[in-house]
Formats: structure tokens, C-alpha cells, sequence
């Protein structure tokens, strides 16, 4: 954005003004999808969108408890700058906040002017650029879980499920939520226009899931990375904790985030649903079937990018309704990759095997460039999983914790070439010394299991 831009930087500041606004939250990604963000009084957005806002490029590298992890281009090259510019037409009053909209930012190296090696933003653009060049626009809808907590100083770890009702299976109202947080959260998403669909109370005591609606893939990424972030928000304005965390207790199960997928044709025969085809074999497309193909192929690499943390692995398991073997079916929620039965325009795919942690980008982007090197090699994938699943006889397992996730992502060249040798080699090497950092750490299960006996 530069001085000629004005005009329409003048119109969005009028548009805020008139709704009451007079700071701008400019927020953008990190490497694990949290929001990392700048408050800007509105006066001095001209500045901010011709100039940028600086952020130290190492904050993509920095872990949760705030330490800077040694990955090229940060501490080694003396904590260099990003310059992150508002997207004014992104900008929307916060509900909950008077005064204040947010926007997302675009992040750029200020001596290139080209994106962030690390900008999650970024990857799932170039992905998408590739599809565009096979004829393909993906189309996504991104199903969340997370679990609503309050404090509970007695607790081991000063938090507990808010409520800890058990058996309100799929329900909504005050049986499974008396302080009415679903209906208050839709509302509030709703009047922040992040297309949010539905909700209700899910399998676990404090377990919610919330829908938004399909749209193009990077629409749909956006509006998940902000999902989580007001939710959280929402949250904390309320005194509790929104957590996105794969699997926060052991006697429960763990938080989903399921993606369904599917494309539009962007060639000259005109757009329209690829992946529906009544003549072809269960109704899909050659594109959806070779896009089920790809996905299985590289499901093992695609692990690391939608089972991000060392929690992710604990979700998994025989009976806990998360994929943990690279399989596929019809209308089957014990495969991998679910094939819903709706045909013609809600022709889609379901991949099932991301955790709630996963960053939206690199988890639509992982998936995508997966289904798009399947379309490419034209293969057909196996016969569909029938009836009930997890059965290693007859599936293959995937990755069971992060370090072989990150090896299989590592040894999947096909997939990052795709998905860019920089950011890969980011990705793993943050996320393996997040590794090192978890294998030295005593956990209370290792002193209870040992201590008093050894």
C-alpha cells in the first residue's frame, strides 16, 4: 500500500469512525497460529498502511512460554524486522470491545518487499496459486472444538471444565451449558462476521464445536485463525480460559478440527463442483478420487502440520473417534477421510485427522497441496473402509507422536516442494526443539510412577 492508496485508506477510516472505532487491532499468524498484533489509533493509519508497523521477525520463532528458538533468519541473522501493513477491508468492530475493530495484516520482509518465508498467510496463497494452475479453486468448511474452563485454585492445574456435565452428547441450552456461553459466543461471533454457522455442546463435560460456513480456502483460513482468537478473547473477558489444546485431560476425549474440502473448476469449460460426477465411481469425480489418493499418500506428512504439538499424539487411540490409521470411507466416521453422502454441489471430503492446535493455514495448506499432488499423479486410492475402523490389519498407522510426524514431513520431498523448502525447514526445526524442550522437562506422572519406589 503506498501514498496513492489514500483515498481509500480515508474511506475505511470513515467507515470505522462512523461505527465508533478510533483504534485499529492490526493481527497476523505465527508460525502456530496464534494472533500476534498492534493496536493503532485510527488517526495514524495512513502511517501504519504506508510505512508498516515493524515486528521483530523472530516472534515467528518464539515458543508459547517465550522463548526464541534458533531458526534461520532470526537470532543468527541479529533479530531482524518484518513489516506488517493493515488490510483495511478486512477491518470489523469487535463486538465485545467498544471502540476497537480488528484487521488482518499483511507481512512483508522490509528490504525485499516479498512475504515472510514464515507468513503462514503467505504458504497457503502459494499452495492456492498452484491449484489454480491445475484449473482448481478449493473450497473449504472448518469445523472446531475447544473446551470453555474456569479457575479452580484446588486444581492440579488451576482450571476445570466449566461444567464438567457428562453425557450431554450433541445438545444445546442449559443442560450442558447453564451459563449460556454457546448462544452468547455465536452472537457475538455472528456480529463479528466470521460466518459461523451453528453450534452445540460436544462429547466432553465444557467441550463445545462451533461451524463456519464453506467458502474459498483462504477466506476459510482467515475466518478460523480469527475464530480462535476471539473465542479466546471471549473468554478471558469472562475470567476463563478457551483452550484449542488437542487434549487437555486424559479422561476425556480430545478437540477436533475437521476440515471438509472441496473444489470449484476455474477453467474455460466454466466453475462448477470438481469433485461431483453421478456417472462416476460413488458419485466422485476422477479430480475427487485422485484428490482421496493424495491425501492418503501423504497423510503421514500431513500429520506434523494438522498434530502440530507433542499433546496432539495423546488424542489418538482404539475407541476415541480421532483417526490414527490412513484410511478412507464412505460416510464413515471411523476413517481418516470421510466422504460425506451429500452429492452435486455438496460433493466434498472430510479429513478428520487435524487436532483443534493446528494453525488454519498450514493446516488447509498441507491438505490442499496434498490433494493437488494426488490429482496430478492420477491415482486411484483403495477400496473404502467398511464398517467400523481401527484395525491396523487392515489400514496403515499413522505417525504415532511428533517426532515422526516430523521425520515423515521431512522425507516427503513431493510435499514440500510444494509447501517451500523455507518455510519446511522453519517448521521443523522450531517444532523438533519444542521436542528437545518436552524430553527434558519431568512430568508429575513421571514422579508419581516413580519416586517413592525406585
Amino acid at each position: 500500500m503506498s501514498a496513492s492508496d489514500t483515498p481509500d485508506i480515508r474511506r475505511h477510516m470513515e467507515r470505522l469512525a462512523a461505527e465508533g472505532v478510533d483504534v485499529v487491532r492490526v493481527m497476523y499468524p505465527d508460525l502456530i497460529g496464534t494472533d500476534r498484533a498492534r493496536d493503532v489509533l485510527l488517526d495514524h493509519l495512513p502511517s501504519a498502511a504506508e510505512h508498516g508497523l515493524a515486528f521483530c521477525r523472530a516472534v515467528y520463532h518464539t515458543s508459547p512460554q517465550g522463548d526464541v528458538v534458533p531458526v534461520a533468519g532470526g537470532l543468527d541473522a541479529g533479530l531482524p524486522d518484518v513489516c506488517v501493513r493493515p488490510d483495511l477491508s478486512t477491518a470489523a468492530a469487535l463486538p465485545w470491545e467498544p471502540g476497537v475493530a480488528t484487521c488482518l495484516g499483511e507481512v512483508s520482509d522490509p528490504v525485499t518487499g516479498a512475504p515472510a518465508p514464515e507468513s503462514p498467510r503467505d504458504l497457503l496463497r502459494t499452495v492456492l496459486s498452484r491449484c489454480a494452475e491445475q484449473g482448481l479453486r478449493p473450497v473449504v468448511g472448518p469445523e472446531l472444538e475447544y473446551f470453555l474452563l474456569e479457575p479452580a485454585p484446588g486444581a492440579p492445574t488451576g482450571w476445570r471444565r466449566a461444567p464438567e456435565t457428562t453425557g450431554a452428547v450433541y445438545t444445546a441450552g442449559l443442560r450442558a451449558d447453564p451459563g449460556n456461553h454457546l448462544l452468547r459466543t455465536l452472537r457475538q461471533l455472528r456480529d463479528l462476521g466470521l460466518g459461523v454457522v451453528t453450534g452445540n455442546h460436544e462429547f466432553d463435560g465444557g467441550q463445545y464445536e462451533i461451524n463456519l460456513i464453506h467458502s474459498e480456502a483462504l477466506d476459510a483460513a482467515d475466518r478460523a485463525f480469527r475464530f480462535k482468537a476471539a473465542v479466546k478473547e471471549l473468554a478471558r473477558k469472562e475470567g476463563r480460559l478457551a483452550t484449542f489444546m488437542a487434549k487437555p485431560y486424559g479422561d476425556a476425549g480430545g478437540s477436533g478440527f475437521h476440515l471438509h474440502l472441496s473444489c470449484e473448476a476455474s477453467d474455460e469449460e466454466g466453475a462448477g463442483n470438481a469433485f461431483d460426477d453421478p456417472s462416476g465411481a460413488y458419485g466422485l469425480s476422477a479430480t475427487a478420487r485422485h484428490a482421496i489418493a493424495g491425501i492418503l499418500a501423504h497423510a503421514p506428512a500431513l500429520a506434523a502440520l494438522a498434530n502440530p504439538t507433542v499433546n496432539s499424539y495423546k488424542r489418538f487411540g482404539p475407541d476415541t473417534l480421532a483417526p490414527w490409521l490412513i484410511d478412507w470411507g464412505l460416510d464413515n466416521r471411523s476413517a481418516m477421510l470421510r466422504v460425506p453422502p451429500e452429492r452435486g454441489s455438496g460433493a466434498r471430503l472430510e479429513l478428520r485427522l487435524g487436532d483443534a492446535s493446528a494453525n488454519p493455514y498450514l493446516l488447509i495448506a498441507g491438505t490442499v497441496a496434498a490433494a493437488l499432488l494426488g490429482v496430478r499423479a492420477g491415482e486411484e486410492p483403495p477400496a473404502p473402509l467398511e464398517g467400523y475402523g481401527y484395525d491396523t490389519a487392515r489400514s496403515a498407522q499413522l505417525p504415532a507422536n511428533l517426532s515422526a510426524a516430523l521425520d515423515a514431513l521431512e522425507a516427503d520431498t513431493a510435499l514440500t516442494e510444494v509447501l517451500g523448502k523455507d518455510f519446511t525447514t522453519s517448521f521443523l526445526t522450531y517444532k523438533r526443539d519444542e521436542l528437545e524442550r518436552f524430553n527434558r522437562h519431568v512430568t508429575d506422572w513421571e514422579f508419581t510412577e516413580y519416586a517413592y519406589h525406585l
